[in-house]
């Protein structure tokens, strides 16, 4: 087997390990592993991303932020590079949601062009999966709340995947999100 496809397979067992009893907070309780997967697929077909470290980096960029995975845990199985692209995209829980949102916002343009992938292909998912269906207990103001912050986030990101950001320009400008 390709070592970089094997590398990838373990990634995604890891990552559904750590990931196996969570579920998004659509009406279906849609497994959460589809998300990292999701965020790695737009990245390779979408993006045009073949760095196998960021795709394992989108695979895993949840891990230590909503499980018990530590940074060590990670640099141990999948090294340094892969660890410190999701360390870039974790948000500190201890941190209250306005806090850590604001942050997102402020570090987006200081972030390493791989952990600027993941973000715009982690944002690109969360906002099609919020057009698909409204999260359990959201408003239609606090969906589209979450798109006017996630351009903020995603001005920060410029300049990094066009294509990625012609499609985050095609939502923000569907719910008339000035960019």
């Amino acid at each position: 087997m390709d070592s970089d496809l094997a590398v990838l397979i373990e990634t995604v067992n890891f990552a559904a390990e750590k990931h196996k009893n969570q579920r998004r907070k659509d009406p279906d309780g849609t497994p959460y592993i589809n998300h990292p997967i999701g965020v790695a697929r737009i990245l390779s077909h979408e993006g045009g991303i073949t760095n196998i470290q960021v795709l394992q980096a989108a695979l895993l960029h949840d891990t230590v932020e909503d499980t018990n995975t530590s940074p060590a845990e990670l640099q141990a199985q999948f090294g340094a590079t892969v660890a410190g692209i999701v360390q870039e995209v974790t948000d500190d829980k201890s941190l209250s949601k306005q806090e850590r949102k604001r942050l997102q916002v402020e570090h987006a343009p200081h972030c390493s062009h791989e952990a600027k992938l993941v973000k715009l292909a982690d944002k690109l998912y969360n906002l099609r999966d919020l057009n698909r269906c409204t999260p359990v207990g959201w408003t239609a103001e606090r969906v589209q709340d979450y798109f006017i912050w996630a351009s903020e986030v995603v001005k920060g990101l410029r300049g990094t995947n066009p294509a990625l950001e012609e499609k985050l320009d095609q939502l923000f400008q569907q719910r008339n999100v000035h960019i």
